[in-house]
């Protein structure tokens, strides 16, 4: 999202307890558990620092310049393990997490990031930490044309129609969860002219700021001030919905500002909401075709829509939502959590998913939906939206297309004009430099492969026509250029465009699971920190789109095929649990990834059939896309071989055991996604009913000694039964325990969570459980916990001197002792107070070091310690277990004949939101001459 380009050395007491920095506070003598270690680093990395006091006390990362609303999530992690996600403040600067419960680590390895980039890195630091495995030099791909041929059809050549614009403000709604009413405002683009029921293209913005002034400030109110006005983003669309418009279609793009205000820390990211804002206004457009003279007049000028052909498209943010939004007006949500209370009447036929955030990983298995993922997007760099692809694998009947589309060059901003520099009504910028690299061989501007933002608009207007051709009007022409055939639109101009699909015409699935048997290569896990089990090393993890985290960093249940080798013919095996059907099927289609900047992979594929016969299919060539450490550029490129020779050799395709993977080049490596059976054609598609899961939340007292179980609120409707991952969050495990659980409607669900009770204080504590659908199964709710509230009273704090009258050169100490040990750190503060009489210590007579370490400061100009900025104090923590911590101030011997000095501090401690005063100590420093 944004860079850091400085280092500081901001440090604070709280941390130094944490990590066990030597200096103002060190645990106080005595048999107690967990001292720190007095040889960790004392620095805290730079923009980061504790504020708050006692129980109140937060970690807080501060950006030298304002951090860009988007799609992606802001996450604190220590290392590669998520810390939380924290609340932005109004600056747009300064992110908070509260501490409590937070287990911080090593101060070395606090990081920021958001979709997979780091954030708090200075310059192309942060994308460089990502690496790449293939060549350094530029790809071959670079600066030269496109490979796929141009396709025989042109979606992106504007139709006969003349188009009609207008806008309509409906009175805004209430969405339950949200404090502020959200707009109900939308502009429509459609047809002039047309005759009879029109398709309904529905389209939804991204998150971005709300609001902006005439100095250009952007922020993420609202409503907006008196002196504001609104970012138009739902007007970004205006070229997309002009060219359906052209075609045919009634297109409508909605706002939803009051939502991109209110979503911050919801786990969803939002979608819940925007999927109610979609259905509502779907459910108005439903009343004005059965009666237009109801309607806006924007809408009556245009055709009547067909609410039985509509399209959804949404960017970042949005198309989430409209993937939520496909789901609830199928499985309908627990209504005690929807906005939307009417009757669906409406039938989605396809989605349109663009640049899309994938919080909750629950794709819709049975809609078509084609996912356009750009190379260069700044602000969900991981490109997370693969797994709407990707997650639909065996959960339904795998009859819908899920298409991929990877575009070259584009960025995540520009396919809204209103987030375009030049374009734009509000201040906009590239989100490629959020990275802080400008000067990258693919993205950056003026580079051969960055597309320009009208190049980068038509081609995305061209791809959305295709998904609209193929999913609405039916039209299968349309579908080569967005299923892996290898063709391109020539409307797509420069832009360099790789597709590839699951569903539709494949079946007969080689996938990489645990229940296959491998020989030559080994089953890798798309993510697990086990260097061992990963398919790409950690540094790496972020350059898949295939591999991108979601709510775990080890996750069961996603695998791939790693092939490595050093010798031409070495071969891969790849038997399922049972035999794979091919009956029908004219190819062998397989989705492989090699690494960015390669070339020439060549491999050739054969299959053996359960008697042990053996044909090879032919060879294939895949090469890698071009890449940089700003892109995710693992990605599988789509490769078909003829099953013409396993005919011909008399091979049995309706049982085949194994898959062959042979390379023919000497040395290289690359994964397999899967392998289908593939016939031309897009059947259609009728969703299944299936269970729907929902996951709440509920609170328990933690109790007295032993433990108690407790069930997590878990809600299945719709029909049938199915299975889910289930993944919680267990005592002593240092991940989620993972167990997979059969769902059906009417029928409990065992999700069970152990909380040990004692009594000892800790605060409150968040125990999350997430689920995923495995099969049969659709997930609307995915994220759920048990909050354990404390029952025991917090344990008091008191100061008392060890040395507070001590001759210059020695140190003071107080030592801070708890009524009973806790079981979580205990924050508080020695606030320091203006002396009430005689010399107060000052700057000049406390260590340099001790000084900067804790305010960032210097010693001169000489000043009262009461006198230094934002407030002074000591901040310290006592670690769960301990009783006491010792606080030092360590003073300076100098040759100035002086009075005695004085610090007067006083004890600020927490009880729950409250700070609480505690008592005044003062400590007396002596001339040492």
């Amino acid at each position: 999202m944004i860079r850091i380009p400085r280092m500081t050395a901001a440090v604070t007491a709280a941390f130094a307890m944490a990590w066990g920095w030597p200096g103002a506070v060190q645990a106080a003598p005595g048999p107690e558990p967990q001292r720190p270690s007095a040889d960790a680093s004392p620095h805290l990395p730079d923009g980061w620092r504790i504020t708050g006091s006692g129980g109140t006390q937060k970690l807080e990362w501060r950006s030298p310049g304002r951090v860009p609303i988007g799609g992606a999530r802001i996450e604190f992690r220590s290392g590669s393990r998520l810390l939380g996600h924290p609340a932005a403040a109004a600056d747009g600067r300064t992110f908070r997490l509260p501490l409590n419960g937070v287990r911080l680590g090593q101060a070395r390895d606090l990081r920021v990031e958001a979709a997979g980039r780091r954030l708090d890195a200075e310059g192309a630091d942060a994308g460089r930490a990502r690496g790449l495995e293939g060549p350094s030099t530029a790809s071959p791909l670079t600066g030269t044309p496109p490979a796929n041929p141009v396709h025989n059809i042109d979606p992106g050549v504007a139709g006969t129609f003349r188009t009609a614009q207008g806008e309509y403000s409906l009175p805004s709604v209430r969405l339950p969860g949200l404090d502020t009413p959200v707009e109900m405002k939308a502009v429509v683009v459609a047809p002039a002219g047309a005759t009879g029921r029109r398709p309904l293209a529905l389209f939804l913005h991204g998150r971005h700021d709300t609001c902006f002034d005439a100095e250009g400030t952007l922020t993420p109110e609202w409503p907006c001030g008196t002196d504001q006005k609104q970012v138009p983003s739902y007007r970004g669309h205006l070229h997309d919905q002009k060219l359906l418009a052209s075609q045919g279609y009634v297109t409508v793009s909605i706002s939803a500002n009051g939502i991109n205000a209110q979503d911050a820390m919801r786990a969803d990211g939002g979608a819940r909401f925007r999927s109610s804002l979609i259905r509502l206004h779907l459910g108005h457009w439903a009343d004005w075709a059965a009666d237009p003279s109801r309607a806006p007049a924007a809408v009556r000028k245009a055709p009547r829509a067909d609410l039985g052909r509509v399209l959804l498209v949404g960017h970042s943010r949005g198309g989430e939502a409209v993937n939520q939004a496909t789901l609830d007006s199928l499985y309908p949500p627990p209504a005690a959590q929807d906005g939307y209370r009417g009757r669906v009447r409406w039938t989605i036929r396809g989605t349109v998913l663009v640049a899309p955030s994938a919080l909750a990983q629950n794709p819709v298995p049975d809609v078509p939906s084609m996912t356009l993922l750009p190379g260069c997007d700044g602000d969900m760099p991981n490109l997370q939206g693969e797994t709407y692809v990707d997650g639909t694998r065996g959960v339904s009947r795998g009859t819908a297309l899920h298409s991929a589309v990877y575009m070259v060059g584009a960025n995540h901003n520009y396919f809204n004009t209103e987030w375009t520099p030049g374009q734009a009504a509000a201040p906009a910028e590239d989100d490629v430099t959020y990275s802080g690299d400008h000067d990258d061989r693919l993205c950056s501007q003026g580079a051969k492969t960055r597309l320009t933002a009208k190049q980068q608009q038509k081609a995305g207007s061209t791809y959305i026509a295709a998904a609209a051709r193929l999913f609405i009007a039916r039209d299968d022409r349309a579908r080569p250029l967005i299923d892996g055939s290898g063709v391109r639109a020539a409307s797509a101009g420069p832009a360099r465009v790789y597709t590839h699909a699951v569903g539709a015409g494949r079946s007969g699935a080689f996938l990489p699971d645990t229940s296959a048997a491998v020989g030559g290569g080994r089953l890798c896990a798309q993510v697990d920190t086990d260097p061992a089990a990963s398919c790409l090393p950690s540094r790496l993890q972020e350059t898949s789109p295939h591999f991108a985290l979601w709510e775990t960093q080890k996750e069961p249940g996603r695998y791939a095929l790693a092939m490595r080798w050093t010798k031409s013919g070495a071969a891969t095996r790849l038997s399922p649990a049972r035999p794979v059907s091919l009956s029908g099927a004219k190819a062998l289609t397989l989705r492989v990834i090699v690494p960015p900047n390669t070339t020439g992979t060549r491999l050739d594929v054969s299959l053996t059939d359960t008697s042990g016969k053996r044909a090879t299919l032919g060879r294939v060539r895949v090469d890698g896309l071009p890449g940089t450490g700003l892109t995710s550029s693992y990605w599988a490129r789509e490769v078909r071989v003829p099953l013409s020779a396993a005919a011909r050799a008399g091979l049995d395709l309706a049982h085949v055991k194994t898959l062959h993977l042979t390379p023919r080049t000497s040395s290289g490596k690359a994964w397999l996604m899967d392998a289908w059976g593939w016939r031309p054609g897009t059947p259609a598609v009728e969703p299944a009913q299936l269970a729907r899961v929902d996951v709440g939340r509920t609170t328990v007292k933690e109790g007295g000694p032993g433990t108690r179980t407790y069930q997590v609120p878990v809600t299945v409707s719709g029909k049938g039964s199915g299975q889910v991952r289930v993944f919680v969050d267990e005592p002593g495990h240092k991940y989620p325990v993972v167990r997979t659980v059969t769902v059906r409607p009417g029928a409990p669900v065992n999700v069970r969570m152990t909380v040990k009770g004692d009594d000892r204080y800790e605060d409150e504590v968040d125990r999350p459980v997430f689920v995923k659908s495995v099969h049969g199964v659709v997930v609307g709710s995915h994220r759920g916990k048990i909050i354990v509230e404390n029952d025991d009273p917090r344990p008091t704090m008191r100061v008392t001197p060890v040395a507070d009258r001590v001759t210059e050169g020695k140190q003071l100490v107080w030592r801070i002792s708890l009524s009973a040990a806790a079981d979580e750190t205990l924050y508080g503060d020695l606030w320091i107070r203006p002396v009430r009489r005689g010399a107060e210590l000052s700057t000049k007579d406390v260590a340099p070091s001790w000084l900067r370490e804790n305010f960032e400061v210097s010693p001169s100009p000489q000043r009262a310690l009461s006198r230094l900025p934002d407030e002074p104090r000591l901040s310290f923590e006592i670690p769960a277990g301990s009783r006491s911590v010792d606080v030092k101030v360590p003073t300076i011997a100098d040759r100035v004949t002086e009075p005695a000095e004085s610090l007067r501090l006083r004890l600020n401690t927490a009880d729950g939101d409250m700070g609480v005063k505690g008592a005044e100590v003062t400590g007396t420093v002596r001339d040492a001459t």
